[in-house]
């Protein structure tokens, strides 16, 4: 049977945007029942300036309790040195850096340009690979912008190409930030990127327009088999106007699970994870598996 690997960001992306701060206890036990439901990849939190995203603030606690669940990989955001240093520290298994393929994103959400952003992330790629760690390299806004509008193949493809060029075995993530992809577009460009560089390749899609799951089936085809999502289609970037939820799990899980393809889910236990996580204070669920009692029920 042919695999998918799911990598749930609920604890991190589907978290970041909520307003009130949920308590570090909550995030655990949805970490937990994430883990029980079967998920064995997680990203759980990121190492950032408290005042610039108050909500991870204790992401180095939340790291702690995810770290003594055997089996589960643990993987935290880093947007610069310091977080890198701290992830590293901390023992995460694997770090995720980021950067958008326009420069008006990558202004917005970290106010340098995308050369600068490429150049320094390159040296914290080079100590990570030095020093053993798992990396992801997060390519935000390769589909659409939300300031500059779709984004040509070509540009996206071109910056794929720069981060390959920097070590053969790191994971890229190409990154449907706005939910706004095609799923023809997204084929096209999966397609190009692992006949070009083999499947190294991750998809991380949000919803906003109806169209995440679609597009999750659209880079499966072309070759990809790792997707990001959160329980309960939490999620959005806060730097990305418009932009809504990530792809809900338990949609992720329905259509591989519809196509005969592994995900190593349980899918009640992650319909009772994607409620737990829907139910958080403050958060904005999405999907629609939870809403379809024939689901519910299978």
């Amino acid at each position: 049977m042919a695999e998918a690997v799911i990598s749930e960001v609920a604890p991190r992306d589907g978290l970041q945007s909520i307003g009130p701060f949920v308590p570090t206890a909550m995030k655990i036990e949805l970490v937990r029942r994430l883990y029980a439901a079967g998920l064995r990849r997680m990203e759980v939190g990121s190492f950032v300036s408290p005042k610039a995203v108050p909500q991870m603030a204790d992401t180095g606690a939340v790291l702690e309790a995810a770290l003594a669940l055997p089996g589960l990989e643990c993987t935290v955001l880093a947007p610069n040195r310091r977080g890198f240093e701290m992830a590293r520290a901390a023992g995460a298994q694997r770090v995720g850096v980021f950067m958008s393929v326009t420069e008006s994103h990558n202004l917005a959400n970290v106010n340098r340009s995308c050369m600068d952003s490429f150049s320094d992330l390159s040296g914290i790629v080079a100590d990570a690979v030095g020093s053993g760690m798992q990396l992801r390299f997060n390519l935000s806004c390769a589909f659409h912008c939300p300031f500059e509008g779709v984004v040509p193949e070509d540009d996206a493809l071109d910056w794929v190409e720069r981060v390959m060029a920097l070590d053969p075995g790191i994971e890229i993530s190409i990154c449907d930030t706005t939910g706004n992809a095609a799923p023809d577009q997204v084929h096209r460009v999966f397609q190009k990127a692992i006949g070009s560089w083999g499947p190294r390749f991750a998809f991380h899609g949000h919803d906003t327009y109806g169209m995440g799951v679609a597009n999750c089936a659209a880079a499966w085809e072309a070759g990809c088999r790792v997707f990001d999502s959160a329980a309960g289609g939490l999620g959005g970037c806060p730097f990305a106007p418009g932009a809504t939820g990530n792809v809900a799990t338990e949609d992720v899980a329905w259509l591989f699970r519809r196509m005969g393809v592994a995900t190593g889910v349980e899918w009640n236990a992650l319909l009772a994870a994607a409620d737990f996580a829907a139910e958080i204070p403050g958060a904005l669920p999405g999907g629609r598996m939870r809403a379809v009692p024939a689901a519910r029920a299978a």
